[in-house]
C-alpha cells in the first residue's frame, strides 16, 4: 500500500532532472566550442555574410515596391512578397546552412532543425500569402476594376487566403514534428465542406468575380450583350454586376450566372456590319437590274463605308429582291448608326436618279361578268372595246 502511494505521489515535473540536463547541454556545447573554434568562427563569419545578402535582397524587394511600373506592376507583388521576409527566417536559414561545417553537437543541429522548420514552413506561407493577395490587388487596381464593391470584397478575400494557407502551414509543421496531423485533416476537410455547403452561393460568386479579373471578359464601361439584353457594365462587384440598360434601367445579375450565357462584348468589336434589302419592281429592265450591285458599291464607298458585298437575293412576291453588305469601322455604334442612315438615304438618291422604282406590296383584284367572261377593271377600255367594229 505504502508502495502504491509512493508512486502516486511521485512528482511529474523534476527539477533536479532538468538542472542536470540542463547542465549537460552546457558541458557538451563548451567542449563543442573548445574543440571546433575555428570552424564556429568561420561558420559565424559565413552566416553574417548569408544574414546580409538577405537583407540586402529584402531592402531591393522594398525598392520594387516603390516603382509603380517595375514589370508592369508585377515587380511590386514580388518586391512586396520579398520584403515580408522576416528576420527569424534570415538568421535561421543562415544558421541551417553553416550548421553542418562547424559540426555542432546532436543537441544543438536538432534545435537549429526544428527552428529552421518552424521558419521556414510559415515563412514560404508569409510569400504564398503575399504573392495571391498581391496578384488579386494588381488586377483589382486597374480603373476598370476599381469599384467600391469588388474592393470592399479584398477584405473576404484576405481572410479567406490568411485562413488556408497558415492553417497548411500549421499541419506541415505539426507533421514534421512527429504529431499525427490525420485527424486534424480529416476535421478540417469536414469542416471545410460544411462551410462550402452552406455558403455555395456566395463562393460560386466571388470566384465567378475572381474569374471576371483575371480571364476580363468586360470591364467597367464596356457595352456588352448577353440573352436577350444589352448596356453598359457600370460595376463589378462581390457578388453581382450592375448593368445599365439602353434605355436607361439598372439590370443586376449574380456574376455566376452572367459567366454562365454567352457574352458579346461590343466594346471589343473591330467592325459593325450593316445590311440593306433592296426590292425593285419587275417593270424594271434586265441590263439595268445588272448594273445594280455597281450602283450599290459606289454609294457604299461614296459615304465612306467598307463595301462587302451586292447581289441579287431573289424573286420576291412583288419585287426583284437585292442585298448589299458594308461595314463601319470601330466599335461605334453612333458613327454605325449615323453612316446607315446617310448609306440608305444615297441609294434612294441614286435609284431616283436612275429611274429605277423601288417596289412596295401590290395587289391586283379582277371581278368577273355573270357569265364568266372577265370585266376589264378601267371604263376607257369597256367603251373601247364597245366601239371596236365587228368583222
Amino acid at each position: 500500500m505504502s508502495n502504491t502511494n509512493s508512486v502516486a505521489k511521485a512528482p511529474i515535473f523534476n527539477a533536479s532532472d532538468v538542472g542536470s540536463q540542463a547542465q549537460g547541454f552546457v558541458t557538451a556545447s563548451l567542449a563543442w566550442v573548445q574543440a571546433y573554434w575555428l570552424q564556429i568562427l568561420i561558420a559565424f563569419g559565413a552566416g553574417a555574410l548569408i544574414v546580409l545578402a538577405l537583407h540586402t535582397a529584402r531592402r531591393f524587394g522594398s525598392r520594387l515596391c516603390e516603382r509603380p511600373r517595375a514589370l508592369n506592376g508585377w515587380g511590386i507583388v514580388v518586391g512586396k512578397a520579398v520584403s515580408r521576409t522576416s528576420n527569424f527566417f534570415i538568421v535561421m536559414l543562415a544558421a541551417k546552412l553553416v550548421d553542418g561545417y562547424s559540426a555542432a553537437p546532436g543537441e544543438v543541429a536538432t534545435t537549429v532543425n526544428f527552428l529552421f522548420t518552424v521558419a521556414a514552413v510559415f515563412q514560404v506561407a508569409v510569400w504564398v500569402r503575399e504573392i495571391i493577395l498581391g496578384a488579386i490587388e494588381h488586377r483589382t487596381q486597374s480603373e476598370h476594376y476599381s469599384g467600391e464593391a469588388l474592393l470592399s470584397a479584398m477584405g473576404l478575400i484576405r481572410l479567406l487566403v490568411t485562413f488556408v494557407v497558415f492553417a497548411v502551414a500549421m499541419v506541415v509543421v505539426l507533421d514534421n514534428l512527429g504529431v499525427n496531423v490525420t485527424g486534424l485533416v480529416a476535421g478540417l476537410g469536414v469542416g471545410g465542406i460544411a462551410i462550402g455547403l452552406a455558403a455555395q452561393g456566395i463562393f460560386a460568386d466571388l470566384f465567378a468575380a475572381l474569374a471576371i479579373i483575371f480571364d476580363r471578359p468586360f470591364r467597367r464601361g464596356d457595352s456588352i450583350s448577353y440573352d436577350t439584353a444589352s448596356g453598359s457594365v457600370e460595376a463589378i462587384g462581390l457578388k453581382s454586376t450592375r448593368i445599365r440598360g439602353i434605355d436607361g434601367e439598372e439590370r443586376v445579375i449574380s456574376n455566376k450566372n452572367l459567366l454562365n450565357k454567352e457574352i458579346l462584348n461590343n466594346t471589343q468589336r473591330n467592325h459593325r456590319r450593316a445590311k440593306f434589302i433592296i426590292g425593285v419592281t419587275y417593270f424594271t429592265p434586265a441590263e439595268i437590274c445588272a448594273r445594280i450591285p455597281d450602283m450599290l458599291k459606289d454609294v457604299v464607298e461614296a459615304q465612306g463605308k467598307i463595301f462587302v458585298r451586292a447581289g441579287f437575293t431573289g424573286f420576291g412576291a412583288s419585287s426583284l429582291d437585292f442585298e448589299v453588305q458594308f461595314d463601319s469601322d470601330g466599335p461605334d455604334y453612333a458613327s454605325f448608326y449615323n453612316g446607315r442612315t446617310a448609306v440608305g438615304i444615297a441609294i434612294l438618291q441614286r435609284f431616283n436618279d436612275e429611274k429605277i422604282e423601288i417596289a412596295f406590296p401590290t395587289q391586283v383584284n379582277l371581278t368577273a361578268a355573270p357569265d364568266g367572261s372577265m370585266v376589264m377593271p378601267f371604263p376607257q377600255v369597256q367603251q373601247a372595246r364597245a366601239n371596236t367594229p365587228s368583222t
